[in-house]
């Protein structure tokens, strides 16, 4: 089934409306746009300006899929791109920015189930606006195990002055944002990622593990602080997943991580589109601070006289993390200052 819908001004080819997208449910092409449409106030913001990679499912989830980064040549001509050089390819990459409804209901008829947005702003690529921890659960560890290493997660953001946001995966596990807005560059985001992940890692040893190797993973928590990367993206706040039900990386309060821990129930924070949905109506979208809320990474040198006894451990890790960074930093970046679409520099992206 086929139809031409006028979607702002813009005439849209919807194709194959009917075809199953997740088996499982039954859930329809049709219902994944349905979806986006209906999201899309509370979405979009959060993707505008952002170089987005697409991961396509045109047979439907139980088949095979490929991540897109590339604008497709058959685009529609208003449909806007952002041109970042990349490393790996030797070539401009022009990714699409998904600024508007029609550019939303055009990929969603591609079957681009997930979206996975840059921490970035296109037009300041090298500067995070987010910092963001991907708390992922090995079996027999779920989400609740999750909430736990989230809430020891939020004490010390709270510590360093510092408010974060919590949302499902849409998957198995639980994500921390940490809203910026302020000038800052991944050689700062990463390494103070990468130092929080490693003290929890060292005060909780069997909870909490820090490296991605699967073997060290069973029954802990790996809290991935390598997402805080400019190569890299994270799903999309509101994001349809690619499991067996149509399930989305929902926006939860505090106060419902912290009920999920105590009952120890995982499907508590289990979204489907349909639920998400009523959620934003009822409660808004609880991710809009990632917006504005502007944050500063804390001065490590101001903090170490003052912190409290295992914040004194994050002053010190973080400390010698940031230092490593700028290491890092120096020999790999010039002190030019980033351009987007420049096919040198601090632009470069690997892609």
């Amino acid at each position: 089934m086929d139809s031409t819908v006028e979607v702002q001004g813009r005439d849209l080819k919807l194709s194959n409306l009917d075809k199953v997208l997740y088996p499982a449910t039954g859930f329809t092409k049709q219902q994944v746009i349905d979806y986006y449409v209906r999201i899309a106030p509370a979405m979009i913001p959060h993707l505008a300006g952002r170089p987005l990679t697409r991961k396509r499912y045109p047979n439907g989830v139980d088949s095979e899929f490929f991540y897109e980064k590339n604008a497709p040549q058959h685009r529609p001509d208003w449909v806007k791109t952002a041109p970042i050089w990349s490393e790996g390819n030797h070539r401009m990459v022009h990714y699409i920015l998904a600024n508007d409804l029609p550019t939303l209901v055009w990929l969603a008829n591609l079957a681009a189930i997930e979206l996975h947005p840059s921490l970035s702003l296109a037009k300041e690529i090298n500067c995070p606006t987010m910092m963001v921890f991907d708390l992922d659960p090995g079996p027999p560890a779920t989400i609740v195990e999750c909430c736990r290493v989230g809430l020891w997660l939020r004490e010390i953001f709270e510590h360093f002055g510092l408010q974060s946001f919590p949302k499902t995966s849409g998957s198995k596990g639980l994500q921390l944002y940490v809203p910026l807005n302020t000038p800052t560059n991944y050689e700062s985001t990463k390494p103070f990622a990468h130092a929080l992940a490693r003290l929890l890692e060292q005060e909780h040893p069997d909870m909490v593990v820090s490296d991605m190797k699967k073997a060290l993973r069973t029954g802990k928590v790996l809290v991935d602080w390598s997402q805080n990367d400019e190569h890299k993206t994270t799903v999309a706040v509101y994001s349809l997943r690619a499991r067996e039900r149509p399930t989305v990386s929902t926006p939860v309060t505090w106060e419902e991580v912290e009920a999920t821990l105590k009952k120890k129930d995982p499907n508590m924070l289990v979204f489907e589109a349909k639920q998400t949905v009523a959620r934003v109506e009822k409660l808004g979208d609880l991710f809009a601070p990632l917006l504005t809320l502007k944050q500063r990474l804390p001065d490590i040198q101001g903090l170490t006289e003052s912190a409290p006894a295992h914040d004194e451990g994050a002053v010190t890790i973080a400390a010698q993390a940031e230092e490593q960074g700028k290491k890092v930093a120096s020999r790999k970046r010039s002190p030019t200052k980033a351009r987007t679409g420049a096919p040198a520099r601090r632009a470069k992206r690997k892609v």
